[in-house]
């Protein structure tokens, strides 16, 4: 199936287009403290709320918190004020973006070198579809694609900005409160240095309503609600391509003021990206690649290796895998200037970026005084791109939940909030969560089951209408429907019944009809393993 010409209009109040308004905070030190003359302060304010992160979510709950209550104080503690430099969280699905509006934050996309994203290209088998975004009262919602720390720099800047919010650069050694084996009640926290050791000096701080714990996917303090080993489910590697601007791409002002941006598959060497401006998902290889614009001159390649084990990078296995996976993903004959490009960048890269993949499911918190919130809370497959999604609506409904209240809330007030706020956020958690492990499950394929699936994955999205829609509101966080996801799950595993008894399949084949009947039906016993234990171990108080 070829891809046919997109057209998408693009408005330049889009966030992508304009300055912005915290840009000269953006490589500013003057207003970060330092530990040693945090420590030095001889009247430290009585701050009343502590923010432990200065990642996305870190620096967008501080920069709520101190604009909803302009006269609370606020401390944000982060190890490294340096721009950070990772292989995720380069991608803002449409449902993201929406939440960073709700903050107040909806320019932070501006003079990053942001690429607004459309959808996704899915190849496999040689065939390829397009899934757009979903679309609400003629409105076309987008994504957004960055380079991460540029993101997180431009976040760090907006809460620079603010007077009350203290920016810290230190480590919180540990939360203080009530408690022997176990914390109950939390009040405050201890702050060390960047890099402590068991010399190190330390500040205690107190934080008179809530204390919120933001500090990512490593959290040292996630043992207070979760103690349960992590499941690594495999690795991602990461490559960058540097290409042209995007050629397929024709911009022009119209009358009122809008632009034109024609999307089309390109063929050319100079950029190779199938689909400019969108998510691009190869399916033939090893496991999933996926490639996505951090820049209209630079791709990032996330090349998905199955397994809790990484080959080695020391004997030459991991470039190999990587090799032959991405010449699966993006053969030659079909997609003669992307396979160069990919070849080369990976005989160019000195050392090969990885990131394990996990997931954690988020646990119910019954320690007062604070609140895990991001992926210090849970943890999803990146393949979908939904951790910051979750996080920042995370964000969204809990400070409007706390605001409803209209003071500064009390124990008893923040109890009442955050048992409110662990149902709302949870059907947009489980539906991204499930559906991130579920996909990563079938397009990775390492049984003929699983593959069969992944088979019937495909041809579903390639029917159109709700058939490709509504996946695609899962995916992008704008249909926040477990039922929904359900149905549409179990749907495309009863698809893939149907392919397997009527001899159709090629991703299985073979067989008596006795026999294709049997493994039709184990293929459904499969499916169900897939998404029922994932959909249990989200709803676990």
């Amino acid at each position: 199936m070829t891809v046919p010409e997109v057209v998408l209009d693009e408005n330049h109040s889009w966030p992508t287009h304009g300055t912005y308004e915290y840009t000269a905070y953006y490589h500013s030190r003057q207003e970060v403290v330092g530990f040693d003359e945090f420590r030095a302060q001889r009247e430290r304010p009585a701050y009343d709320f502590a923010v432990i992160g200065a990642g996305p979510i870190g620096a967008a709950l501080a920069y709520k918190l101190a604009t909803d209550w302009p006269h609370s104080r606020v401390l944000l503690v982060e190890k490294n004020w340096a721009e950070p430099d990772r292989i995720v969280g380069e991608l803002m699905q449409p449902a993201g973006c929406q939440a960073i509006e709700r903050l107040g934050l909806r320019t932070v996309f501006s003079d990053i070198g942001a690429v607004p994203v459309h959808g996704y290209y899915i190849s496999y088998r040689g065939q390829s579809i397009y899934v757009p975004y979903m679309q609400r009262a003629g409105e076309q919602l987008r994504g957004v694609s960055f380079h991460h720390g540029r993101l997180v720099m431009n976040l760090r800047a907006a809460c620079k900005a603010q007077a009350n919010i203290t920016c810290v650069e230190g480590s919180v050694t540990e939360l203080l409160g009530d408690g022997a084996k176990r914390i109950t009640r939390v009040r405050g926290v201890r702050v060390g240095p960047s890099r402590t050791t068991a010399d190190s000096a330390s500040v205690d701080v107190d934080a008179r309503v809530l204390t919120f714990v933001c500090d990512g996917i490593t959290s040292q303090f996630r043992k207070q609600l979760n103690d349960r080993p992590v499941e690594m489910i495999s690795h991602f590697c990461g490559l960058v391509l540097e290409h042209e601007p995007v050629d397929s791409a024709t911009y022009f002002d119209g009358p009122t003021g809008t632009t034109e941006h024609v999307a089309r598959p390109a063929p050319g060497v100079a950029n190779p990206l199938p689909m400019p401006h969108n998510g691009n998902v190869m399916l033939d290889g090893v496991g999933p690649v996926l490639l996505y614009q951090m820049s209209e001159r630079e791709t990032r390649v996330l090349a998905d290796i199955p397994g809790a084990q990484l080959p080695s990078e020391a004997n030459g296995q991991l470039r190999a895998t990587l090799r032959a996976s991405l010449a699966r993903a993006a053969p030659k004959h079909l997609y003669p200037g992307l396979h160069a490009t990919l070849m080369q960048a990976l005989d160019d890269a000195r050392r090969i970026r990885c990131i394990g993949s996990k997931f954690i499911p988020a646990t119910s918190n019954s320690v007062d005084g604070a609140i895990w919130i991001g992926d210090a809370l849970n943890v999803r497959h990146p393949l979908t791109g939904g951790g910051m999604t979750v996080g920042l609506w995370d964000v969204a409904i809990l400070t409007e939940l706390l605001r409803q209240h209209g003071k500064l809330p009390d124990a008893q007030t923040a109890r009442h909030v955050k048992a409110q706020w662990q149902w709302r956020r949870r059907p947009r958690a489980l539906v991204v969560n499930v559906l991130s492990v579920a996909l990563h499950a079938l397009f990775a394929a390492e049984t003929k089951e699983l593959g069969l699936l992944r088979e019937a994955c495909f041809a579903y999205l390639a029917r159109g209408s709700y058939f490709t829609m509504h996946p695609s509101g899962f995916l992008s966080g704008l249909l926040p429907s477990p039922l929904l996801l359900i149905f549409h799950f179990f749907s495309v595993a009863f698809l893939a019944v149907y392919l397997r008894i009527s001899g159709s399949s090629v991703a299985y084949s073979g067989g008596s009809l006795a026999f294709r009947v049997y493994s039709a039906f184990y293929t459904l016993y499969i499916a169900a393993g897939v998404i029922l234990p994932v959909i249990w171990r989200e709803l676990q108080p």
